[in-house]
């Protein structure tokens, strides 16, 4: 299940501000990619894996606890394991979201025109 976890947590890494729209009428290109650059710097100060890990953790025990608490050890086991996967696809998708707010606002405080 962890290398499960850490190649959803690459995809969706490699994903980030694949969706960005800039209005480019009258940009320097060249200005505008160092620009780019420059904000996903920024961007990925923020740490995907450790938040699906945190979700993930929190998943497993609210699983484990909601499993105790309808079914035996084996439902209890199994539900807390939906529960980690859910909650660590849940905390990468958030981080990867804040990531894309990162540089969008970056780039809007650098004077681009960012649709979405």
């Amino acid at each position: 299940m962890k290398l499960w976890v850490v190649c959803g947590c690459m995809l969706l890494s490699s994903c980030a501000t694949q969706d960005l729209i800039v209005d480019k009428k009258g940009v320097d290109e060249d200005a505008y990619q160092q620009d780019l650059a420059e904000c996903r710097v920024y961007a990925a100060e923020i740490n995907t894996g450790r938040q699906a890990v945190e979700r993930g953790a929190a998943g497993a025990v609210l699983g484990g606890v909601v499993g105790a608490i309808v079914g035996d050890r084996h439902t209890a086991g199994r539900i807390a394991g939906v529960g980690a996967v859910g909650g660590t696809v849940k905390g990468a998708g958030q981080a990867e979201q804040r990531k894309q707010r990162v540089v969008s606002n970056c780039l809007r405080g650098r004077g681009y025109k960012v649709l979405g």
